[in-house]
């Protein structure tokens, strides 16, 4: 099977383009319009749900048992929990990640009135005035504030401002892409993966070969704090194989280079099947790629199934190191990302009972057993079973 070319210079271009774009969870109008846009000029059919998820298609040559990547446009950020007597701002987390990060962030503070600048700070920033105290200070969002850039003394200014309680706080990315290949930015996860994404539906969009049956390229905007991929999904769609990031640190066996395979994470196994397709076309393409388990972990894959839809999910990832903080990431993993996204749309069906919500065994999977003699694949049929493709 031969690989779809993956255009480098456009990856990169999209990618900027998205960590301009703010999108904490919550906040993702203006980055789903962004995303519409761009497959509107790649000619791809798609549509949006009410709240902005997006859902594409390509056209395969039969509808079932359709395929289907997922990606999120939401990232973490903050939100205001309080007006300080100061004129700063007490915060609250949007998604799970630690104060420790946001110490020193530039933000957005998106009120009513409009857009704000502005620094998360401990609340004793000042080595002049608390001297040893800025190093004994505890880690966590009672101990951080925002400083906005405007005059703000009190509560009574921050109300001239417009800023109120519940404002989105935007963090920015600041991105750094090196010439040896290390991209080095906040919200990498999963604005990477979208990338990817992307990248893949561009190759895909320009080839005149369709792929063996509709690919479904999915959108979600809550992924962050937990809803992810838990109402977009059609009853045609077999398979979902979740794009987001991998945890590369001590411990861990993802790679800033090639596809990490996740086998699991913390709701369980991902399905056998699918995950062992996924690490078979890497082989088989030359795909550098590796196996994790992540621990403290949760993707699209999982919502979806937590909202009960029957299919089978799967997991592949960039590997991020300092994942929910200061991340870094290699172009090789994105590029290598979107060859499989292209090698998996263009692959055979192997279980054609897929097709069908319900049916009989005939043409149901193997697991190996440790009386078996060698390991019976899902291409291995049973007597009656549908040919596979």
């Amino acid at each position: 099977m031969s690989l779809l070319t993956i255009d480098i210079d456009y990856l990169t271009k999209v990618l900027k383009q998205l960590l301009s774009i703010p999108s904490p969870t919550g906040y993702t109008d203006e980055l789903a319009r962004f995303v519409s846009k761009e497959l509107e000029r790649l000619g791809v059919f798609y549509e949006v749900t009410r709240r902005g998820a997006i859902r594409a298609r390509i056209d395969g040559k039969k509808t079932k048992p359709a395929r289907a990547f997922v990606s999120h446009l939401d990232t973490l950020g903050a939100q205001v929990k309080a007006l300080k007597d100061n004129g700063r701002l007490e915060l609250v987390p949007i998604g799970n990640w630690s104060a420790r990060f946001a110490e020193g962030a530039r933000t957005t503070v998106f009120s009513e009135n409009g857009a704000y600048t502005g620094t998360i700070l401990p609340i004793k920033a000042s080595g002049h005035t608390f001297n040893d105290g800025i190093d004994t200070l505890p880690v966590g969002w009672d101990y951080v504030e925002l400083r906005i850039d405007a005059y703000s003394k009190s509560v009574e200014d921050l109300h001239r401002l417009g800023v109120d309680i519940g404002d989105i706080v935007a963090i920015d990315p600041a991105p750094e892409f090196l010439e040896n290949g290390f991209i080095v930015s906040r919200h990498l996860d999963n604005k990477a993966g979208v990338a990817v994404m992307l990248a893949a539906l561009k190759s895909m969009a320009e080839s005149t070969k369709k792929p063996t049956v509709d690919v479904f390229w999915l959108f979600t905007i809550a992924e962050e704090t937990g809803h992810g991929a838990t109402s977009i999904l059609t009853p045609e769609i077999a398979s979902l194989v979740a794009i987001d990031n991998g945890t590369s640190a001590p411990g861990q066996n993802s790679d800033e280079f090639g596809v990490t395979i996740a086998m699991a994470d913390q709701t369980g196994p991902f399905d056998y099947h699918l995950t062992r397709k996924m690490a078979q076309l890497c082989r088989d393409n030359d795909i550098k790629f590796q196996k994790d388990v992540f621990r403290y972990y949760r993707s699209d894959a999982a919502s979806a199934i937590e909202a009960g839809a029957d299919v089978r999910t799967a997991l592949i990832t960039f590997g991020v190191d300092a994942s929910h903080g200061y991340e870094r990431i290699h172009m090789h993993a994105l590029r290598s990302l979107s060859e499989l996204c292209t090698g998996y749309a263009y692959s055979p069906v192997e279980i054609q009972r897929d097709a069908r919500e319900f049916a009989s065994l005939k043409g149901f999977t193997h697991q190996p057993t440790e009386d078996a003699d060698q390991e019976l694949s899902p291409e291995t049929e049973e007597p009656g079973a549908e040919p596979a493709e």
